[in-house]
């Protein structure tokens, strides 16, 4: 997906680092994305789920907390009350661009931030909130720190780890902490709410989803990660919370009303990649681009996809109509259509054409199924394959006409 690099500046001065994963065509909402406790917004579930998101047409950032990652400040004096506050000024940037009413997700103790910082925010700001493996009492990731907190607390910083890595923790930060009342806040908010959690989870147990879910009024909805660990390590569990993630939000984002959807013809408009467009027809909308090797992002069809899809789809709906009006046996067709721009060098008839004119033609593969077919219906189907409506406007003589609207 196309990913823009942006900046983000907070109340204490520090700069926060943000990706922002774009739609390759419209925007049709806004999300903003919480990593877990001492991860970066390259975590898997962070990539995973703010790309899953893009692809839905849901502009996503991520980004790293004050003191991790690209992020300036120093996190072991941050504590929760800083990371609550950078979603808010994370938030406020996303409005200011795309328009209130966003999802929140949260992952981990990020999941908890997501629900805190919802209560701080303006009504409207937030349309649905969506926690991954979070926390229903913040206290409780102190529990992950290996070091001596009482020498902290006495001393006012110390050394500790946390997952393995080193950091130095403030006073301030442990007792920031630990004074968020995390159920009183989840149990105030009046937005649509999903808890989905590991049954198996190590780190925090589902105990703690099922207090969030209690605590929470409806629209409200649990989703059980069978067999996911608690960071999401395995790439097909992060792809299946993004999935339902992105399903469910759909539900709850302010969807723009205004897209153009013509009577006739399709409308095309282009979108944030370099090449990626969006179609939309009468009653369907889907995205064309073009593959990475030419420098697109690879999130749809081609161009020369979709003229050699034109042909092949309406070869078979063709062929498939002949047969039921004449009760054939015909079980199916398989059609493989490829462009070639250069058929001028093996092809018969160059003589009619005009000099410098470069011929090219569109190959058709075609399996007919259906073993009780006899040789002559196969015989009348390719006949018949060859008078589909597309087919005859390719080969006719068409005209296009452009003008400026």
């Amino acid at each position: 997906m196309p990913t823009e690099t942006i900046s983000i500046s907070t109340a204490a001065g520090h700069e926060l680092s943000g990706s922002l994963e774009m739609p390759t065509g419209l925007v049709r909402g806004a999300a903003l994305f919480a990593h877990c406790f001492t991860c970066t917004k390259q975590s898997k579930a962070a990539i995973e789920v703010t790309r899953a998101l893009a692809r839905e047409g849901i502009a996503t950032l991520r980004f790293d907390f004050t003191g991790l990652g690209g992020s300036g400040g120093e996190f072991g004096r941050a504590g929760f009350a800083s990371d609550v506050t950078d979603l808010v000024a994370s938030a406020q940037a996303l409005c200011a661009r795309f328009g209130d009413g966003l999802l929140l997700i949260g992952h981990s103790l990020g999941g908890a931030a997501v629900l805190a910082a919802a209560k701080m925010m303006e009504r409207g700001k937030v349309a649905a909130i969506a926690t991954i493996g979070a926390p229903s009492d913040v206290p409780h990731v102190l529990h992950n720190i290996k070091g001596d907190l009482e020498a902290i607390q006495a001393e006012g910083q110390g050394d500790v780890t946390i997952g393995g890595r080193p950091f130095k923790l403030s006073k301030a930060f442990l007792d920031r902490t630990s004074k968020t009342d995390l159920l009183d806040d989840v149990e105030k908010l009046r937005v649509p709410m999903m808890f989905c959690h590991s049954p198996t989870d190590e780190i925090v147990s589902v105990d703690h989803a099922s207090n969030l879910f209690q605590s929470a009024k409806h629209p409200k909805s649990f989703i059980s990660l069978a067999g996911a660990d608690h960071l999401l390590t395995k790439a097909p569990d992060a792809v299946f919370v993004a999935g339902v993630i992105s399903s469910w939000a759909s539900r709850y984002l302010p969807m723009k009303d205004d897209w153009p959807m013509p009577e006739e013809g399709v409308i095309v408009c282009t979108g944030h990649g370099k090449f990626g467009t969006e179609v939309h027809t009468a009653s369907h909308r889907f995205v064309a681009d073009e593959p990475r090797s030419y420098g697109g992002d690879d999130t749809g069809p081609t161009p020369y996809d979709l003229l050699n899809a034109a042909l092949g789809t309406c070869t078979a709906m063709t062929m498939k109509m002949y047969a039921d009006r004449k009760e054939l046996p015909l079980e199916g067709v398989s059609i493989h259509v490829t462009h070639e721009r250069k058929h001028d060098e093996d092809c018969d008839h160059v003589e009619a054409m005009k000099e410098g004119t470069q011929i090219q033609a569109l190959n058709r593969a075609i399996t007919i199924m259906g073993d009780d077919l006899s040789e002559a219906d196969r015989a009348k189907l390719i006949e018949i394959a060859d008078k589909c409506p597309v087919h005859k406007t390719l080969e006719g003589h068409l005209h296009i006409h452009t003008e400026e609207v």
